[in-house]
């Protein structure tokens, strides 16, 4: 079958991948659409770092199995067509169209659906998934909108780490696609103050789009000059973001770290300390979480159409990661089989 694998940090276009075979448990389905993951990009150009960070916090028997010197199957935002059962598994009728947390649960453990030498993710034709884990997408949601689901769970998360209020003000900084995953669920959460910081016209256009109430450009000055925010969110991922926020932001702010930084950075206790700032950082989100995204798309309260600015087939992955670079270009590709 057709896939798109990393190949010495690239993105190359097969057509003799195997085809997967269920196993007890598992489903064959056909994708339907993948969302490119920021993670993917950052992936394919610091693998090896990726691989080393994930080593030294889950410890040698943790971390991704994952030889970079062999074609790595990627893709995990995605929404499938069912087409067959492995044996004894009961699911979802033939051709239902379903989404999932990315993770394949086989004989031989649990394995993410997120970077390996084995296990197929959504960049292909076809791929396996664990029956118990499917989720049927409802109300004929668009199964390009339901491959966002993933995505969309992450702000949802961040959101939910923050105990926000409707009534308290929340900066978001960056407006990436966690920023405008963060800014949909503030939003869909009834949040009366959403305030959106971010260099590029096109993201804080997007932004807006998806609900920010202001959006500042960061090229003007700190948002903090004019934002007296109860909630920040940062969603940059860059050394010193953390130090200038707990330095600029007001006392009792409770700011939530959701942008990936994977450089060492520093920052000063002592401005935390003085204002009591509570930071909480986070990651991905639960399976409740997940499902709780789906029901969001489905049921209308939030609209992800704006967020999908392109369309490629398998063979264009490779151009898909270069055009994302460019924040003015684009924000979210989707990959469809």
């Amino acid at each position: 079958m057709r896939a798109s694998v990393l190949r010495d940090g690239r993105m190359i276009y097969r057509d003799d991948v195997a085809d997967p075979v269920p196993e007890t448990g598992q489903v064959l389905v056909a994708v339907k659409a993948c969302g490119i993951c920021g993670s993917d990009l950052h992936f394919a150009k610091h693998g090896e770092k990726v691989l080393e960070m994930t080593e030294r916090v889950a410890g040698a028997t943790g971390g991704m199995n994952v030889d970079l010197k062999h074609d790595i199957f990627m893709g995990h935002e995605f929404s499938a067509e069912v087409l067959e059962a492995g044996p004894d598994t009961d699911t979802y009728p033939l051709g239902s169209i379903v989404t999932s947390i990315p993770v394949l649960l086989s004989a031989k453990g649990v394995e993410p659906i997120v970077y390996s030498n084995h296990t197929i993710g959504a960049y292909a034709e076809r791929m396996l998934l664990s029956a118990p884990l499917l989720l049927p997408v409802p109300n004929g949601l668009d199964p390009q909108h339901a491959a966002l689901t993933e995505p969309m769970a992450v702000g949802l998360h961040a959101v939910n780490k923050s105990n926000i209020e409707p009534g308290e003000t929340a900066l978001v900084l960056g407006c990436g696609p966690i920023g405008i995953a963060i800014i949909a669920s503030l939003r869909a959460r009834g949040v009366e103050n959403i305030v959106a910081s971010d260099f590029s016209v096109k993201r804080r256009e997007l932004a807006a789009a998806m609900g920010a109430h202001q959006t500042l450009d960061a090229a003007d000055g700190s948002p903090f000059d004019t934002v007296k925010a109860a909630v920040v969110f940062e969603a940059i991922g860059v050394p010193g973001i953390i130090d200038d926020v707990v330095l600029r932001s007001r006392p009792g702010t409770r700011l939530v770290v959701a942008g990936v930084c994977m450089e060492a950075d520093t920052f000063h206790p002592f401005f935390a300390i003085a204002k009591e700032i509570n930071v909480q950082f986070c990651l991905a989100y639960g399976p409740e979480e997940f499902a709780e995204s789906l029901r969001s798309l489905a049921e209308g309260e939030i609209d992800v159409s704006p967020l999908i600015t392109g369309e490629v087939g398998l063979d264009g992955v490779g151009a898909a990661f270069d055009d994302l670079a460019d924040p003015e270009r684009h924000c979210k590709i989707l990959v469809t089989p």
